[in-house]
């Protein structure tokens, strides 16, 4: 006789989760016959038979698919379930649903006993039914979750991120928690936003000036003329040899009396407005005694960690004030940002390359259900993609190259929108054109000139151009930035001057370079653009849980 097969519950709860029954490779008809419990929204819900019986289809989040539940009128008030959004918890058997019920489940839940319900005021409840746009969906970030398609992309960001992390714990790298708060700008672009304290105590400060308005010199005067008549009695009360216990009570008021004074003189100097110094903000006074930024990337201060732990990643948010409204762009994104201790470029590339087809291989072995949603709803091609790339090793050129190659479809009579010469940063459609047109692979493109890459970047031989890498992919252009790092501390001092930037920022930068510099390299890829890649959705602002950008950040 067969072992019995049974169901494993959720750790945690003493529900069944609905993706341990429908994830099966027999869809769950194994499991017919065993009694479970159940807990999830109901998408969809309809009373048959005249009322007698009621099917939900109910899902929990932990798969695409919904369990179809049927519930008896003798069981339950099938009019408090029916309803889209309702949360239910239900006991049941598990039973093949008959033939010709048109169902494509394998399985069903025939339910014994209602044990919770969550019910929801149909009348109100924003997600109906029927599709939403996802440009709708946004109005509702703390309801979005439970639709199809977001979290379809929840659980693929999710796999993308436990990808990451077993990638570089498998390649030995130490993950390392770089701070949010910064006083350095990995850009050199200034748009950071600023961290700051000045604003919410100036407001505090004003309202207290009108409710309590400062001391005028008059009243600083008589706290001096009170101090000096304090003064005057503690010598009056010596030079008459008075009493210890009296001269001691005395010399008590007059500190009090001077202590008053220095609270009054303080007070008194106290004006509306931000603290100033030689006309310019006082930051000498703000929380950190400087001025703070949130960070626009972790790169400079993992290095740190590269320079004695030898490879290294970070995998965290990082902001960005750059006030654009394009479906590229968010305030807030996360970046996920490896460094390698003696490392050149080459080595570089060789682990970003197997980094993302890393990402591609695991989505397709892990995620594969939730993959076939976003292919049906989304991008039909966004399957064959992660294949693609997953098993087909990336192209490299040079940044001459691939402007070379840009002009020559130029001069065949492509357009593009941004001129095409050498010097350029380069565009998304020129990134999307060599790697969709060109190659129909993903790229990499290396050595690009010095003029648009960052002061850290490792400056060639040949004086113009660095040892930076960008990794292009169909649909998104550029995922990955990179980069050997600048080791030679006199070649980086030039280039910090160069780009006009101040010295003293980055003096602890530099003392990398002044005791045991090493040869290192690190790259950066933005996580939301890894989401966009793997799942086809046009929108970055669809592909993060709350999205932070010009005019929004609900909750």
């Amino acid at each position: 006789m067969a072992d019995e097969v049974t169901v494993q519950k959720a750790r945690f709860s003493d529900r069944v989760r609905i993706r341990s029954i429908l994830g099966r490779p027999d869809g769950g008809a194994g499991l017919a016959g065993q009694k479970v419990r159940i807990s999830g929204w109901v998408k969809t819900g309809r009373e048959q038979g005249k009322g007698a019986f009621a099917f939900l289809e109910v899902n929990d989040g932990s798969c695409p698919a919904n369990l179809q539940v049927m519930v008896d009128a003798s069981v339950s008030d099938l009019s408090k379930l029916v309803a889209t959004g309702t949360c239910v918890t239900v006991d049941g058997c598990l039973k093949i649903p008959p033939e010709g019920k048109g169902t494509k489940q394998k399985v069903e839940l025939s339910v014994v006993e209602v044990v919770d319900v969550g019910t929801v005021d149909t009348a109100t409840y924003p997600i109906p039914k029927t599709k939403l746009t996802l440009e709708r969906l946004r109005e509702f970030p703390h309801l979005r979750s439970r639709t199809n398609s977001i979290s379809a992309i929840a659980r693929i960001r999710h796999a993308l991120a436990i990808a990451t992390h077993t990638f570089f714990d498998e390649e030995g790298f130490l993950y390392i928690q770089t701070p949010i708060i910064t006083t350095s700008d990995c850009e050199g672009a200034g748009e950071m936003f600023q961290v700051t304290t000045l604003i919410s105590h100036t407001e505090k400060l004003e309202r207290d000036l009108i409710e309590n308005p400062p001391p005028t010199e008059a009243d600083v005067e008589a706290a001096r003329l009170i101090v000096k008549a304090r003064g005057e009695a503690v010598a009056h009360l010596k030079s008459a040899k008075a009493s210890k216990e009296t001269i001691t009570a005395s010399v008590a008021e007059l500190n009090e009396a001077k202590a008053s004074l220095s609270r009054t003189e303080e007070r008194s100097k106290l004006k509306p407005g931000l603290p100033k110094l030689d006309g310019k903000i006082d930051y000498t006074q703000d929380f950190f005694g400087r001025q703070a930024f949130l960070t626009v990337s972790g790169q400079l201060q993992v290095e740190t960690y590269a320079c004695g732990l030898s490879d290294v990643y970070t995998f965290g948010p990082t902001f960005r004030a750059e006030n654009s409204h394009t479906s590229r762009h968010l305030a807030e994104f996360w970046m996920v940002e490896p460094e390698l201790a003696f490392a050149d470029l080459e080595d570089d590339m060789n682990c970003a390359e197997a980094y993302v087809r890393y990402m591609c291989k695991w989505l397709l072995e892990k995620r594969y259900d939730d993959m076939e949603l976003m292919a049906k709803n989304f991008d039909k091609g966004c399957i064959d993609r992660l294949k693609l790339v997953a098993s087909t090793p990336f192209g490299r050129l040079t940044y001459t190259k691939a402007i070379e190659l840009l002009e020559e479809a130029v001069g065949k009579g492509k357009e593009f929108v941004n001129p095409v010469e050498w010097g350029i940063d380069l565009a998304s459609e020129h990134e999307r054109y060599l790697t969709e047109v060109v190659f129909q692979k993903p790229l990499i493109v290396y050595n690009y000139p010095k003029g648009i890459k960052a002061f850290y970047m490792r400056l060639n031989d040949d004086g113009k151009t660095v040892a930076a890498m960008d990794v292009l992919v169909p649909k998104v252009g550029e995922l990955i930035g990179g980069s050997q790092r600048e080791e030679r501390i006199d070649v980086i001092m030039e280039r910090i001057e160069e780009m006009g930037l101040p010295v003293e920022p980055y003096e602890w930068y530099l003392d990398l370079r002044r005791y045991g510099t090493a040869k290192h390299s690190g790259f950066g890829l933005g996580f939301e653009r890894m989401v966009l890649f793997a799942t086809g959705m046009d929108n970055i602002r669809d592909v993060i849980p709350f999205p932070r950008y010009p005019g929004r950040a609900d909750l």
